[in-house]
């Protein structure tokens, strides 16, 4: 009788991530993190936002280069489209973290990925930002996530490990669920 390990990889280290998981479990202190960005203004409603330094592990961290992001608006604003908008931005961020969960999960799982796609969309009535009408909200009215997957895991092993992305990623808990936001100015 012949026997055989399966080997997946997905790109994930898993045992990483466990092992991450037992030690902030014994040291919860350091589990608490701070994301920071900063975003100057450059000209119309193009900005430029970077993102470099965060604190978690007890002290300051950073990445391994300074990231920008560049934001705008497209020309039927008028507006010069320099950069995506803000609010694609917040999907790109749903729609890269579910997808980062669903390699992760897969990983532990040993589920082998071979494509994973997550295609986003958010529906907006315009009337709420250009104060046209008070009733409409200015934010997204509904976000819909679709994921096409190839993998070999069968249609209900890939429900699962979407469903647990889901439960574990942060960005889709920011969308769905109310964040304090305090803004302070200073001058």
């Amino acid at each position: 009788m012949n026997t055989y390990t399966k080997i997946v990889d997905n790109g994930v280290n898993v045992e990483a991530l466990l092992g991450a998981r037992e030690a902030l479990t014994e040291a919860p202190a350091a589990a608490m993190f701070q994301w920071r960005t900063t975003c100057q203004w450059v000209h119309g409603t193009h900005t430029r936002a970077e993102v470099e330094n965060f604190a978690g592990l007890g002290e300051e961290q950073s990445h391994k280069r300074c990231f920008k992001f560049d934001a705008d608006h497209p020309e039927v604003f008028a507006a010069e489209d320099n950069g995506a908008t803000p609010v694609e931005y917040v999907l790109v961020g749903l729609a890269s973290c579910l997808t980062a969960g669903v390699a992760s999960v897969a990983q532990n799982r040993s589920i082998q990925l071979h494509s994973v796609k997550a295609t986003v969309c958010g529906d907006m009535d315009l009337q709420g930002i250009l104060g046209i009408d008070s009733d409409v909200r200015n934010g997204y009215q509904g976000i819909k996530v679709i994921f096409d997957i190839d993998a070999d895991a069968s249609a209900d092993e890939i429900e699962a490990v979407v469903a647990q992305s889901q439960k574990r990623s942060a960005v889709y808990d920011i969308v769905t669920n109310p964040s304090m936001v305090e803004v302070e100015v200073r001058s």
